[in-house]
């Protein structure tokens, strides 16, 4: 089974993370950006793989990857970027939609920890967690339909590319404690909660 998080990277050349750069503005470099992109992928895999960790968050997260997000947003990622790629679902393409309902209530905390991770102000790193979010779910969502990915499967799948995503990441433990709502070091604890109260909204929209 393919490594997602692995996938996701290949697809980000210079020339998108160029993009990013000047889309964020600032003071930033192409060095922050690119370390905000593995991060911040790095956090949207990590809340993903605990949403989905039970049924009922597998077959929400199945359910919208089949209807809103096909992959195509992959066929041209320098566009999209920039804004110039045309759009045919706006649910796709809806990165501050897609962040608030998976994030909820951490959605602060994760662009403290991206910004902290990163070098980046909070206002860019918010930036490249909401041009990130359509990407990652489209890249899922492109696997499930070409490799006949399961519901049941998609678990394992995030599973793998969480292993990927935090060898990378600069401060994994800082995603961990983000994610772990109650703060005892147990994430399964959250993933009924998270699944049922975040990701329902995000898939049922």
């Amino acid at each position: 089974m393919a490594n997602i998080f692995d996938l996701l990277q290949s697809q980000v050349s210079d020339d998108v993370i160029g993009a990013l750069t000047q889309q964020i503005g600032g003071n930033a470099n192409s060095q922050q950006t690119s370390s905000a992109v593995s991060n911040g992928m790095a956090i949207l895999m990590n809340a993903l793989a605990k949403n989905s960790s039970n049924t009922s968050g597998a077959d929400a997260l199945g359910a919208a990857l089949d209807r809103d997000h096909d992959g195509g947003i992959l066929e041209d990622l320098l566009g999209y970027v920039q804004g110039t790629s045309p759009v045919n679902n706006t649910r796709a393409t809806n990165g501050a939609g897609i962040l608030g309902h998976l994030l909820g209530s951490k959605q602060g905390g994760a662009i403290d920890a991206l910004s902290k991770m990163s070098g980046l102000n909070q206002n860019q790193s918010s930036n490249i967690l909401i041009k990130l979010a359509p990407i990652v779910l489209g890249m899922l969502g492109k696997q499930k339909r070409t490799a006949g990915v399961s519901n049941s499967d998609l678990s394992s799948l995030l599973a793998n590319a969480v292993g990927s995503a935090n060898q990378k990441a600069s401060n994994p433990s800082l995603i961990t404690s983000l994610l772990d709502r109650d703060g005892d070091g147990n994430i399964t604890n959250e993933a009924t909660s998270l699944g049922l109260n975040l990701l329902k909204r995000l898939f049922k929209r």
